[in-house]
C-alpha cells in the first residue's frame, strides 16, 4: 500500500473518532525523522487542547490500531494540538486563516529569501498571495515548503 493510500485510510479511521469525542480533526501526517516512524494526529477545539484530551484521543486511536493493524512497519503514535503557530496543511486551513499574519518557509529563493512574512490575502492552486510592508507577494505553491501561523503573543 502506498503512503497517501494508508494515510486516507488513516483518515477515514481517525476521523469520525475524533469528531465523536468532540473534537476537531485537524489534520494526519506518518512521518519518517532519523530514521523512525511517526504517526502525528492533531486535534482542535474552540476551548483549547491539554495533556487530557490528547490522552483520551491517544488511548481511543490505539484500541483502533491494535485491532486494525493498518501499518505494517513500526512507529510511534503522537497526538497533539496544531499550535498557536500551527502549520497550514490544507486550503480549508488557509480559508480560516484569510488576512492572518502568516510564514512562508521556502524551498528556493524568492527575492532574494527563503522565509516570508505578512497578512494572507488568497490563495489558490498556483500560488499563495501575502501583503508585506503594503506589497502584495504571490509566491508559487512549488517554492512553499511550509506555511504558518506567525501567532501573535498576548501581552498583559
Amino acid at each position: 500500500m502506498d503512503k497517501e493510500t494508508l494515510i486516507n485510510n488513516l483518515i477515514g479511521l481517525f476521523k469520525p473518532l475524533v469528531i465523536d469525542l468532540g473534537y476537531e480533526f485537524y489534520y494526519l501526517e506518518f512521518v519518517e525523522e532519523d530514521g523512525e516512524n511517526y504517526l502525528r494526529v492533531y486535534i482542535d477545539s474552540k476551548n483549547g487542547i491539554g495533556l487530557d484530551d490528547c490522552e483520551k484521543v491517544s488511548r481511543r486511536i490505539s484500541e483502533i490500531l491494535d485491532e486494525e493493524d493498518p501499518i505494517p512497519e513500526s512507529y510511534y503514535l503522537e497526538v497533539s494540538s496544531p499550535g498557536i503557530f500551527r502549520t497550514l496543511f490544507t486550503d480549508e486551513h488557509l480559508e480560516k486563516y484569510i488576512n492572518s499574519n502568516i510564514n512562508l518557509d521556502l524551498n528556493k529563493l524568492y527575492k532574494g529569501k527563503r522565509k516570508l512574512d505578512g497578512k494572507l490575502v488568497k490563495f489558490n492552486s498556483d500560488g499563495i498571495t501575502i501583503k508585506n510592508k503594503n506589497i502584495d507577494l504571490t509566491v508559487p505553491r512549488s517554492s512553499i515548503d511550509r506555511v504558518s501561523l506567525k501567532g501573535e503573543l498576548e501581552e498583559d
